[in-house]
């Protein structure tokens, strides 16, 4: 088998080669980073990007690329040879990743090329599966806020395809609405729920709902803001969807801001500079100037962008402030450290400050959506993709609170199931934040941060107690476990540090029959939101959910929407019923 795995990859090999030989120097070639993330780089023709640092000027273009691999006729894509961890999948926006079965020993994996100038790439996600309530009573996981996810998918869907399907992240679709939960009281800074009802894809199973709301921050009491904005003027920016609606995206912020806010900007392509030093919020002629001038041309050093958004926010760091880093980017850093891993580790190192970054994401056809992700996460941020200016109003108007001020930090759940009512459970989403259990305790352990106002929901399938259903590694040969009478369903534990804080605090929710009453307006809209993940996933747990299901759930359930977000996903859905499959 080995001996016939090695023969096709070098025919492959050698046809790719004599292929990329006829290629156009300005197109992409695939490579697979240190990180084991399958990527390309861009396909954009970059000339130069103008920098300011006072009165100097910087300013670096980019040598042409190689080439990358063409579709052959017929629509059929070269297939590329990539010596990686087999566990290892990337999706980009076609959703043409497939593998050849290898075996033990063997870490090569047979991929098609992606489109050529497409580079989108999308981490794995491999769905969480049913646990035994007796073998892991525990299931523990950290909050997620982002919901680049959701506007993300509507930008395929208005594009008319559906969206690849490691694109569809179930928790940031969920996330992406606000709901109308218990406000918190007293001190804690956000209230815990609970619902649990039938499960609407599979009648013999119940959902089980477990929400937190954060306390929000007024305008009069909120902290003053250390914001430096890092945006990406790299050739791969020079598209109306990217730097245009970049700059109109900041403006949108710059307006909510007020003398006691300070505002930088750095910018980076071939090189880093400063173009704005700490202004005050109320100069806003100034920010808005230097934010129209700026125009997109080089490579992306964005390692070297990040090193110097750290240096200027330390430099004018506001104690009891909120000092943040908003980057926004496509994502496409391909000069300095640029790998998943030397990011990461930069930011990790510079978080401990007490400044935190946040990711923007602009544009498609080479969206870096695995570095956006990790990077926000890594920074104690969040991470907002922006299609449209309606979408940055959201994200940096209505929801500033939410996206700017954080209230928590490193917040983790940790749910203990009762095996008198619950046979099995699975999470819905959240797959690349799990936690081992032992994690829960330890506060070296990073998590999610909560913003003011955050509504942040997560849903499980569980199976009855009664259940005939079999879970495998349920049927233990020499154990046995006693099972306490109890009415609670489980027990729900967060953990959670204040946003200056070093040691967790805990708060401790049971869960008793009398959370299975009917169910609210809130838990039918959000589950419809996860029947619609689902689908666009492709589920194999998608049971009997379907789009005229998900359709009519939503519309009965849509409420004032005053803000016409339930409205919208309404038409997604109608929208993406309508498409051809891809299965």
């Amino acid at each position: 088998m080995k001996k016939l795995m090695v023969m096709m990859i070098t025919v492959v090999l050698i046809l790719s080669a004599c292929a990329a030989k006829g290629d156009k120097a300005e197109n992409a070639s695939d490579m697979t980073t240190s990180d084991g993330i399958t990527r390309g780089t861009d396909t954009s023709k970059n000339n130069g990007a103008q920098l300011r640092d006072g009165k100097k000027q910087v300013a670096e273009s980019q040598a042409e690329k190689p080439s990358a691999a063409k579709q052959t006729a017929g629509n059929k894509p070269d297939v590329l040879a990539v010596k990686k961890d087999e566990s290892i999948r990337v999706t980009f926006n076609e959703d043409v990743t497939s593998s050849i079965g290898v075996d033990d020993g063997d870490n090569y994996n047979i991929v098609p090329a992606q489109p050529e100038g497409n580079t989108e790439a999308y981490a794995p996600i491999q769905e969480n599966t049913y646990q035994s309530v007796l073998q892991n009573p525990l299931s523990t996981f950290s909050i997620d806020v982002d919901t680049a996810s959701y506007s993300n998918i509507r930008r395929f869907l208005m594009d008319g395809q559906l969206p690849p399907r490691d694109a569809v992240r179930i928790e940031e679709m969920v996330n992406y609405f606000p709901y109308d939960y218990k406000e918190p009281e007293g001190k804690e800074p956000f209230a815990i729920n609970s619902q649990i009802a039938d499960c609407p894809w599979n009648d013999k199973h119940a959902l089980a709902m477990v929400t937190l709301k954060a306390k929000d921050f007024y305008t009069e009491n909120r902290p003053a803001n250390n914001l430096v904005f890092l945006m990406d003027v790299s050739g791969s920016m020079n598209d109306p969807d990217k730097l245009p609606l970049l700059k109109s995206s900041f403006k949108l912020l710059v307006n909510q801001l007020d003398e006691q806010d300070k505002v930088s900007i750095v910018v980076y392509a071939g090189a880093a500079g400063v173009v704005l030093d700490a202004t005050h919020g109320h100069r806003k002629d100034d920010i808005l100037g230097a934010i129209e001038e700026l125009n997109a041309g080089g490579s992306t050093a964005g390692g070297e962008g990040i090193n110097l958004a750290y240096k200027i926010a330390e430099e004018n760091y506001i104690k009891n402030g909120n000092n943040r880093i908003i980057l926004a980017t496509d994502g496409d850093f391909n000069v300095g450290p640029s790998s998943v891993n030397a990011l990461t580790e930069l930011i990790e190192e510079n978080r401990k400050s007490g400044i935190f970054l946040s990711v923007l994401g602009f544009g498609k056809g080479n969206l870096d959506d695995v570095t956006a992700e990790l990077l926000a996460d890594k920074g104690n941020g969040n991470y907002a993709y922006i299609d449209t200016i309606l979408e940055a109003k959201k994200v940096l108007v209505e929801q500033i609170g939410s996206t700017l001020y954080t209230v928590a930090k490193d917040v983790k759940y940790q749910l203990e199931f009762n095996p008198g009512k619950v046979k099995g459970y699975r999470l819905l989403g959240y797959e690349n934040r799990l936690l081992n259990d032992e994690d829960f305790e330890d506060d070296t352990k990073d998590a999610g941060e909560v913003g003011a106002g955050h509504v942040v929901t997560a849903f499980y399938e569980l199976i009855p107690a009664d259940s005939n259903e079999t879970i495998p590694g349920d049927d233990l040969k020499y154990q046995t476990t006693r099972v306490k009478s109890s009415d609670e369903w489980m027990t729900i534990k967060v953990r959670y540090k204040e946003p200056e804080g070093h040691t967790s605090q805990l708060i401790e929710v049971p869960v008793k029959d009398t959370a299975f009453f009917k169910p609210t307006r809130e838990f039918y809209f959000a589950s419809s939101v996860v029947e619609f993940g689902l689908l666009l996933r492709d589920s194999e747990y998608k049971g009997d959910a379907s789009y005229e299901n998900v359709i009519q759930r939503a519309k009965a359930n849509k409420g004032d929407d005053v803000e016409g977000y339930r409205s919208e996903f309404i038409k997604m859905v109608e929208l993406a019923k309508n498409l051809p499959s891809r299965y």
